[in-house]
């Protein structure tokens, strides 16, 4: 495949859930003499989609991980990402979206823009990617492409401007009208009666197409002087139209909408020569680059072979010949054996073998060149690292990861299962960043965090396919901390007498909580204030209060959680020249500050979640609703062109199964993101219900150590 960089394109197909994305890419694939026979997604012939390569996939007829291809339409060669539209997989279009140059947005003709378009809109706009619209399934009963580009408009602020209109709309269904040619497009033609046959416009829709083609160039002359000349001379080429569109879309300042239905083969050629005319090649956009060396300074990087190479990994995967590291190239090229070095690690390694990469199969390649989408072997990095010459030091600007929402406690059945699961998890959480697991230090339990309820089923149940590693999924536990709430003293002696010398200490002092007296510093956890005078405790036992002060504190006598805001002030001792010791004082310590943390009307605390929910206006209300049942305080509730944003502060174990609620109220428009922002008293009744549920856990121990 000759490398033309004017003549290459990347492009992403990105949309809301089940608006037929993968069906849109199985076409353009058959289109381009990829594939030779078509398969569905929900196939009756137990196939699946190509792009869909994962079991898992196939069975729920939904799309997971983003998969990657190239294909080559009228000498241009395009690389390919098909990406999932699950809110839960939101990693996955954002990783996608930092390498491409230009997407396809694909609609449903009959649900419109729906909330998973607007996320991904708003991705779009944060990687500045330029974009046209496919609405799809206008084959479908309740079909009308004019809704979703007045939708595309209202919603999504986008300037979409219709390149085609439809012949006959729901099952009649004949073709489109090209509004830049003025010429009908029948797909009909052929033995497979799938290309393109043109002809010339019904008459009864030609006083439209010409209403819609005057439509089509006020907007379009907006963006280009010689267009707008051109109209007013009467002098309109397809050519000039093209150039403009293509301008326009570039500068982000249009959105050309196509029309059609992949399922029934229509409209797929004319959106292929669309994304050909009108998205930009590598060398159009303006990629930038961060040089470590200079104090992050952006420098622009240059789109030409001969520069040094600069490399973004934007995705991993563990196949079946070790790891596969998803890439694409900015600057220069590479070739097998190069060095190139890794600015996050600051390791050079060298490039073994280099793939392209078609779903779930590869072919060898001997170099890939500047703007290629490719991948490597055997190269031990993280998603996201940038590899470049070894002389420069630079840093693609990371990718914007969404903290994780949502964790839930898992354990192995067996010691099999335990080795499998580890492997998964350090698998899982190097491919996927918003996928984190760690072991809870007090409960002994491997926490799994994720972007929500699917996100993680997803990942057990791939763990039960892959590695066949069966685990229990318990109830996610929340970090609650102990407090006190006034001034209490101590005066507490050690004393043990046993053969030889004996261990002999006292400690004498009050504790109370800290007050915090600056809000914007973080509240201290621990204060040790040593006020002993005429050496009643000898100096070099002093450390020995402040460590048996520390190891009393991390284990609380109401629920077992640390104590947290104590200052402790020793005053007073006494120590004996024969039998005092560092393990005594430290004895000491830890009995009396258990002794005065009873007096000291000690309180539970909970991590308290600083709340943001965002979603249409129309459910303002329900949105509050289901704050307020969560024991939730309000702080402030702001509205933007039928946006509304609410900020809240909620328990959160209160916060479990949210984000299911929350869809559901919503009809999957509203999303939230939570963050700790400080720890609160428990309410009475809470309290005693968790101090119930600690005796008898503790109960049970004892038990069981008899």
């Amino acid at each position: 495949m000759a490398h033309d960089l004017l003549g290459m394109r990347n492009i992403g197909i990105s949309a809301h859930i089940d608006s037929g994305k993968t069906t849109l890419s199985e076409r353009i694939l058959y289109f381009c003499n990829k594939i030779h026979a078509i398969h569905e997604v929900r196939g009756k012939d137990g196939v699946g989609a190509t792009m869909d390569s994962m079991e898992l996939e196939r069975e729920r007829g939904i799309t997971i991980a983003s998969a990657a291809t190239n294909v080559e339409w009228k000498g241009h060669e395009i690389n390919i990402i098909d990406t999932p539209g699950h809110v839960d997989f939101t990693i996955e279009v954002e990783r996608s979206l930092r390498v491409l140059d230009g997407a396809i947005l694909v609609l449903c003709s009959v649900g419109g823009v729906q909330s998973q378009s607007i996320t991904v809109d708003r991705q779009m706009k944060r990687y500045h990617v330029p974009r046209i619209a496919f609405v799809n399934k206008c084959d479908r009963t309740g079909a009308n492409p004019y809704r979703v580009k007045n939708q595309l408009v209202e919603k999504l602020g986008l300037n979409a401007v219709l390149m085609q209109i439809p012949i006959g709309l729901e099952d009649r269904l004949q073709g489109v009208v090209d509004l830049v040619d003025m010429k009908a497009l029948y797909f009909d033609a052929g033995p497979d009666q799938a290309q393109v046959r043109e002809a010339e416009i019904p008459e009864e829709l030609l006083a439209e197409a010409q209403a819609k083609r005057e439509e089509m160039l006020d907007a379009v002359s907006m963006c280009s002087d010689e267009l707008m000349e051109a109209m007013l001379e009467d002098t309109v080429t397809p050519e000039l139209i093209r150039a403009a569109v293509r301008k326009g879309t570039i500068a982000l300042e249009l959105c050309p909408v196509f029309m059609g239905s992949a399922y029934k083969n229509k409209g797929i050629q004319p959106l292929l020569d669309g994304v050909v005319s009108y998205l930009p090649n590598p060398t159009e956009v303006q990629n930038i680059a961060l040089d470590l060396d200079d104090n992050e300074k952006e420098v622009v990087l240059e789109s030409r072979e001969d520069a040094k190479p600069v490399i973004l990994a934007f995705k991993l995967e563990d196949g079946q010949f070790g790891q596969l590291t998803y890439i694409r190239i900015y600057q220069g090229k590479i070739k097998k054996g190069d060095t190139l070095l890794n600015t996050r690690t600051k390791k050079k390694f060298n490039v073994g073998r280099l793939v392209k990469m078609h779903a779930s199969t590869m072919e060898d390649i001997s170099e890939a060149g500047c703007g290629e989408i490719a991948a490597l072997f055997g190269i031990d990095c993280a998603s996201g690292d940038t590899f470049c010459d070894p002389s420069l030091n630079y840093s693609m600007t990371s990718m914007f990861v969404p903290t994780p929402v949502i964790s839930l406690a898992i354990e192995p059945v067996d010691k099999k299962a335990a080795d499998n699961m580890a492997k998964a998890l350090n698998r899982f959480t190097k491919e996927d960043p918003t996928f984190q697991t760690y072991v809870d230090p007090e409960s002994n339990q491997t926490i799994i965090k994720g972007m929500g309820e699917l996100h993680l089923d997803v990942y057990i149940e791939r763990m039960k396919r892959e590695y066949k590693a069966e685990v229990k999924v318990g109830k996610p536990e929340v970090a609650y901390r102990e407090a006190i709430s006034q001034k209490a003293e101590f005066n507490y002696t050690h004393k043990k007498q046993t053969g030889g010398s004996g261990q002999y200490a006292r400690v004498a002092g009050y504790i109370e909580p800290i007050v915090q007296t600056n809000p914007d510093e973080p509240a201290k956890d621990y204060e040790f204030v040593d006020e002993v005078k005429g050496g009643a405790i000898p100096t070099e036992y002093i450390p020995s209060c402040d460590k048996g002060f520390q190891t009393a504190m991390k284990k609380g006598t109401q629920v077992g959680f640390p104590v947290i805001g104590v200052r402790c002030v020793v005053n007073d001792g006494a120590w004996h020249p024969v039998d005092s010791s560092d393990m005594a004082f430290q004895t000491a310590a830890i009995g009396a500050f258990r002794d005065a943390f009873e007096k000291a009307k000690p309180v539970i605390l909970e991590p308290i979640m600083k709340v943001e929910v965002e979603g249409p206006s129309e459910f303002q209300g329900n949105i509050f609703g289901s704050i307020n049942q969560r024991r939730g305080m309000i702080v402030s509730s702001t509205e933007d062109n039928n946006q509304c944003q609410v900020i809240a502060e909620v328990p959160l174990s209160e916060m479990f199964g949210y984000s299911t609620v929350l869809r559901s109220l919503t009809q999957g428009k509203a999303e939230f993101t939570m963050e700790v922002a400080k720890y609160g008293r428990v309410p009475q009744s809470v309290s005693d219900e968790l101090k119930k549920a600690y005796q008898e856990k503790r109960k049970k121990e004892a038990e069981a150590k008899k």
